[in-house]
């Protein structure tokens, strides 16, 4: 069984004139251990997905539909009592701005030493010392000194590097990286990547890892989902999708990658924008950019097919499946 199972789920958003609707049947699971990432444009439903897992969606958001399965309890039909059990103590998140997260009038040590004292019966030296023991594993340098500090006097670098401790408090099964590093610049995401990498293999923690980034998929993640529109278009093996992408999707995202253009020549883009939730198109949600749809595609919303160990919702990559498995019945 697996440690997190995310099966059908539906988010919604209740506004005049009918609900929008944020996720539609989204399914995937997380192993123990195991480090999965999200990928997709803005506005593709990657945080919403990340948030319904421990029902932090703000109102007028919901969840419509679907189970969210932890150890085969379904999180969506907890109460507000039962799931403060399971956020920061088994399922921990990390936010994208440090500076959002961290109460700027508290120093980091009582924020810490509070944070375990909610989900531990132990005194305020013993909780301390936790602190100080986190502080040492995310490598901050003088960690007796930064208990004793506000978020304003630390660099972007270092309250990162906080809030990764703060993560790793409870020693939860599950951590949830809403794009970690957006706020920093390049050598310090490098820095921050490798350590939250590190320390979920040590720890033996699953990760799920919410990013735009495909570059930091490649290397984090062994499984990875793509995400459009609200929906999951392709699953599978990091390793599979980024050197053979099935999705049209997926292919325009890694040749936007500047390694994949020519020195000096215009990077590539997939024309159009994410349709705003609005105005999501019937049929496939990319159909109105991709230069492969028909007129099915503009009716008809695709079911998944594997391809290898990739599942794809495509109708262009189905009929590429059904015309290789003629020519093998032709040619065996």
């Amino acid at each position: 069984m697996a440690l997190l199972e995310v099966k059908n789920l539906d988010v919604r958003f209740a506004v005049r004139g009918g609900d929008l609707t944020a996720l539609r049947g989204i399914s995937f699971s997380l192993d123990k251990g195991e480090r999965l990432g999200l990928v997709g444009e803005s506005g593709a439903g990657k945080s919403v997905a990340a948030f319904s897992i421990l029902n932090l969606i703000a109102k007028p958001g919901y969840i419509a539909g679907g189970q969210i399965l932890f150890e085969g309890k379904d999180l969506a039909a907890m109460s507000e009592r039962e799931l403060r059990k399971i956020r920061g103590n088994r399922i921990a998140m990390i936010f994208q701005d440090p500076m959002m997260t961290l109460n700027p009038v508290l120093t980091i040590g009582t924020q810490m030493v509070e944070a375990i004292l909610a989900h531990r019966k132990i005194s305020k030296k013993e909780a301390r010392a936790i602190a100080l023991d986190r502080l040492q594993k995310v490598q901050i340098p003088s960690p007796e000194k930064r208990l004793d500090q506000y978020p304003h006097e630390l660099s972007g670098g270092m309250r990162q590097r906080v809030i990764i401790a703060i993560a790793l408090l409870l020693d939860p099964e599950v951590i949830i990286a809403d794009e970690p590093t957006t706020a920093l610049d390049v050598t310090i995401q490098a820095e921050i990547m490798d350590l939250l990498l590190n320390l979920c293999e040590q720890e033996n923690v699953a990760l799920m890892l919410i990013t735009h980034d495909l570059g930091v998929v490649s290397q984090v993640t062994q499984r990875m989902l793509v995400m459009y529109s609200g929906r999951i278009i392709e699953q599978g093996p990091t390793r599979d999708i980024i050197n053979n992408a099935q999705h049209p999707y997926t292919g325009g995202l890694i040749s936007a990658l500047p390694q994949m253009g020519e020195p000096g020549a215009r990077l590539f883009q997939i024309p159009g924008s994410m349709p705003s939730l609005k105005k999501v198109p019937t049929g496939c949600p990319f159909h109105p950019r991709c230069e492969y749809a028909t007129d099915e595609c503009r009716q008809v919303m695709p079911d998944y097919v594997q391809a290898g160990k990739v599942d794809v919702a495509c109708f262009e990559v189905s009929k590429r499946i059904e015309q290789e498995k003629h020519m093998q019945e032709e040619c065996p």
